[in-house]
Protein backbone atom coordinates (compact mmCIF):
# COMPACT_ATOMS: atom_id res chain seq x y z
CA UNK A 1 0.00 0.00 0.00
CA UNK A 2 1.53 3.60 -0.89
CA UNK A 3 0.17 4.53 2.53
CA UNK A 4 2.78 2.49 4.19
CA UNK A 5 0.57 0.54 6.00
CA UNK A 6 0.73 -3.26 5.03
CA UNK A 7 -2.15 -5.94 5.83
CA UNK A 8 -1.05 -9.18 6.97
CA UNK A 9 -2.56 -12.55 6.49
CA UNK A 10 -1.84 -15.64 8.01
CA UNK A 11 -3.72 -19.04 6.06
CA UNK A 12 -2.78 -20.76 10.13
CA UNK A 13 -4.73 -18.47 12.02
CA UNK A 14 -8.33 -17.70 12.40
CA UNK A 15 -9.61 -15.97 9.58
CA UNK A 16 -10.79 -12.18 10.60
CA UNK A 17 -14.84 -12.16 11.79
CA UNK A 18 -15.17 -8.51 10.20
CA UNK A 19 -14.18 -6.05 7.85
CA UNK A 20 -10.54 -5.93 9.02
CA UNK A 21 -7.18 -7.15 8.42
CA UNK A 22 -5.49 -10.11 11.13
CA UNK A 23 -2.05 -7.49 11.43
CA UNK A 24 -1.17 -4.65 9.64
CA UNK A 25 3.01 -3.49 9.19
CA UNK A 26 3.51 -0.03 10.10
CA UNK A 27 6.82 2.14 11.06
CA UNK A 28 8.09 -1.00 11.92
CA UNK A 29 5.83 -2.64 14.16
CA UNK A 30 3.04 -5.37 13.72
CA UNK A 31 -0.37 -4.55 15.05
CA UNK A 32 -1.81 -7.81 15.63
CA UNK A 33 -5.91 -7.51 15.72
CA UNK A 34 -8.07 -9.17 18.89
CA UNK A 35 -7.12 -13.00 18.17
CA UNK A 36 -9.92 -15.10 19.49
CA UNK A 37 -10.02 -19.00 20.30
CA UNK A 38 -10.89 -20.31 16.70
CA UNK A 39 -9.13 -22.58 14.72
CA UNK A 40 -7.87 -21.29 10.33
CA UNK A 41 -11.05 -22.65 9.62
CA UNK A 42 -12.94 -20.38 12.06
CA UNK A 43 -13.75 -23.12 14.41
CA UNK A 44 -14.10 -22.15 18.09
CA UNK A 45 -12.16 -24.20 20.49
CA UNK A 46 -13.64 -25.87 23.53
CA UNK A 47 -12.56 -27.07 26.81
CA UNK A 48 -10.49 -24.90 29.46
CA UNK A 49 -9.71 -21.52 29.45
CA UNK A 50 -6.44 -22.71 29.29
CA UNK A 51 -6.72 -24.44 25.67
CA UNK A 52 -9.06 -21.40 25.10
CA UNK A 53 -5.97 -19.15 25.70
CA UNK A 54 -3.48 -21.23 23.58
CA UNK A 55 -5.51 -21.31 20.65
CA UNK A 56 -5.63 -17.49 21.21
CA UNK A 57 -1.46 -17.54 21.24
CA UNK A 58 -1.21 -19.98 18.16
CA UNK A 59 -3.07 -17.60 15.64
CA UNK A 60 -0.77 -14.64 17.18
CA UNK A 61 2.23 -16.80 16.20
CA UNK A 62 0.99 -17.87 13.04
CA UNK A 63 0.06 -13.95 12.06
CA UNK A 64 3.31 -12.62 13.56
CA UNK A 65 5.36 -15.03 11.47
CA UNK A 66 3.90 -13.88 7.94
CA UNK A 67 4.75 -10.46 9.17
CA UNK A 68 8.35 -11.34 9.64
CA UNK A 69 7.93 -11.03 13.38
CA UNK A 70 7.52 -13.78 16.39
CA UNK A 71 6.22 -13.82 20.36
CA UNK A 72 9.29 -12.72 21.45
CA UNK A 73 8.91 -9.38 19.49
CA UNK A 74 5.95 -8.75 21.46
CA UNK A 75 5.99 -5.20 23.04
CA UNK A 76 2.41 -4.93 23.86
CA UNK A 77 -0.24 -7.35 24.31
CA UNK A 78 -4.06 -6.47 25.40
CA UNK A 79 -6.17 -9.28 26.81
CA UNK A 80 -9.69 -9.44 27.43
CA UNK A 81 -11.82 -11.72 29.62
CA UNK A 82 -15.49 -12.13 29.91
CA UNK A 83 -15.07 -12.70 33.46
CA UNK A 84 -12.20 -11.85 35.84
CA UNK A 85 -12.40 -15.08 37.25
CA UNK A 86 -10.33 -16.55 34.29
CA UNK A 87 -7.28 -14.39 35.12
CA UNK A 88 -5.44 -16.46 36.71
CA UNK A 89 -5.72 -20.10 34.39
CA UNK A 90 -5.62 -17.62 31.49
CA UNK A 91 -2.49 -16.30 33.36
CA UNK A 92 -1.13 -19.81 33.55
CA UNK A 93 -1.39 -20.29 29.98
CA UNK A 94 -0.18 -16.64 28.46
CA UNK A 95 3.07 -17.11 30.73
CA UNK A 96 4.40 -20.26 28.85
CA UNK A 97 3.67 -17.66 25.77
CA UNK A 98 5.24 -14.71 26.50
CA UNK A 99 7.97 -15.29 28.88
CA UNK A 100 9.89 -11.98 28.48
CA UNK A 101 7.23 -10.34 29.92
CA UNK A 102 6.00 -7.60 27.47
CA UNK A 103 3.38 -4.63 28.73
CA UNK A 104 -0.13 -5.67 29.00
CA UNK A 105 -3.76 -4.58 30.19
CA UNK A 106 -5.99 -7.30 30.99
CA UNK A 107 -9.90 -6.53 31.14
CA UNK A 108 -13.32 -7.81 32.13
CA UNK A 109 -15.51 -7.30 28.81
CA UNK A 110 -19.12 -7.64 28.83
CA UNK A 111 -19.29 -9.23 25.93
CA UNK A 112 -16.52 -10.57 23.52
CA UNK A 113 -16.97 -12.06 19.58
CA UNK A 114 -18.98 -15.13 18.96
CA UNK A 115 -19.66 -15.30 23.07
CA UNK A 116 -16.47 -16.41 23.59
CA UNK A 117 -14.35 -15.83 26.77
CA UNK A 118 -10.81 -14.61 25.81
CA UNK A 119 -9.87 -12.55 23.08
CA UNK A 120 -5.49 -11.53 23.05
CA UNK A 121 -3.91 -8.59 21.18
CA UNK A 122 -0.60 -7.82 20.38
CA UNK A 123 1.72 -5.14 19.07
CA UNK A 124 5.38 -6.36 18.13
CA UNK A 125 8.24 -4.75 16.10
CA UNK A 126 9.42 -6.49 13.18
Amino acid sequence: MSSGLTPVFSKDACPPAGPYSQAIKAAGQVFVAGQIPADSNGQLVTGSIAEKTEQCCKNLEAILKAAGSEISKVVKCGVFLSDMKHFAEMNGEYEKWFTHKPARTCVAVRELPKGVDVEIEAIAIQ
